[in-house]
């Protein structure tokens, strides 16, 4: 029985250049989203400390 991941990569074939820029368009954005979601949840527990810190002071 031949194996039949060594046919994988052979012989190598360009992919369809529509393809390739969907891929990469959806690469980007979801590059974009990571990006996003990071900044906007970076500072979030440390904000969240201070904002506790601060609330049990005036107490």
């Amino acid at each position: 029985m031949e194996n039949p991941f060594k046919k994988i990569a052979h012989p190598l074939q360009e992919v369809p250049k529509e393809l390739k820029n969907k891929v990469m368009a959806d690469v980007a954005r979801i590059k974009l989203l990571m990006e996003i979601t990071d900044l906007f949840t970076f500072n979030y527990p440390s904000a969240a400390k201070t904002f506790f810190e601060k609330n049990k002071k005036k107490e």
